[in-house]
């Protein structure tokens, strides 16, 4: 009797609920509540993706028109890129509140805790803080920019991306270093001012050093007029060194911003082409072998 009585009541309460969630479906006013809301949510969503993209195209017309502002090209497009993130960070908090707004969520009570929980962030988050402030200092700065090769640390590269907490550096084989702007101490700056290749050429002892400085000289010389990179006719310095068997004579030449590797490596193989032209000897390790002949008593 009791079995029944239970099964009965478990019975009755899965109808009422039941009945709730019929009412509950059926309510076409609730539905219609519904409609506008995500109607609305769609309409914030669609309006915040607009602007955001009128304001990055509107952001990447001053930076295409950096010439005629007289701007510095390399600082323009850092700020123009850091611009944008900052947009997109602004359009998104926005479009957050709007869409609480919608739900009718008090701003009060979350604005006052967003408040505690940020100073409780900013006790505990040193390292961010810090971070955020370096960020700004190699921007404003100009410490370097986007596209500028430097060195920090144990890191070279092609800087890709300044960020307010990160810098993201390319290394010349594909890595990317992602850097806390925090650790950036000490920085190094490839790219700011004109480059100097300097090439060093063996010569063997055994040859005419007066020649061989003639036909270095032209050599670079025909070089300096193919390569856009060199900016100054090359300088052949003469003897840099006299070594145990060879005479070093150096070369150099002013070429563009880290350029001078390029520069030095076509001149090194249009002065091997030349020497052996011409039959300058390049020295190369000998071995010299002595051998002693005993006199018969």
């Amino acid at each position: 009797m009791k079995e029944d009585l239970s099964m009965s009541s478990i019975t009755s309460k899965l109808n009422l609920i039941w009945e709730k969630i019929i009412e509950y479906l059926s309510d076409s006013d609730r539905w219609i509540e519904y409609s506008i809301i995500g109607l609305k949510i769609i309409l914030i969503i669609t309006l915040a993706k607009i602007a955001g993209k009128l304001l990055n195209k509107a952001i990447r017309r001053v930076a295409e028109e950096k010439d005629r502002l007289k701007f510095n090209p390399r600082r323009t497009t850092t700020i123009m890129r850091l611009m944008g993130n900052i947009v997109n960070y602004a359009i998104s908090f926005i479009m957050v509140m709007m869409i609480l707004a919608v739900f009718e969520v008090p701003f009060g009570p979350m604005l006052a805790g967003a408040g505690v929980v940020g100073l409780a962030i900013g006790f505990g988050a040193q390292s961010l803080v810090k971070d955020i402030i370096t960020g700004f200092f190699i921007i404003f700065e100009d410490q370097f920019a986007v596209g500028d090769i430097i060195q920090t640390g144990s890191f070279k590269g092609t800087v890709d991306e300044i960020g307010l907490r990160v810098t993201r550096i390319k290394s010349w084989t594909g890595e990317i270093h992602i850097i806390p702007n925090g650790s950036i101490v000490e920085v190094t700056n490839f790219s700011l001012n004109n480059s100097i290749a300097v090439v060093d050429i063996s010569v063997a002892y055994e040859m005419n050093i007066d020649r061989a400085i003639d036909i270095i000289k032209e050599t670079v010389n025909q070089v300096s007029l193919s390569n856009e990179n060199i900016l100054n006719e090359p300088e052949v310095l003469g003897i840099q060194t006299l070594a145990a068997s060879e005479v070093i004579i150096r070369v150099t030449c002013e070429c563009k911003p880290n350029q001078q590797y390029g520069v030095a490596r076509q001149m090194n193989a249009e002065i091997k082409k030349s020497f052996d032209a011409n039959g300058i000897e390049i020295p190369y390790p000998r071995i010299v072998s002595y051998q002693r002949i005993e006199k018969a008593e």
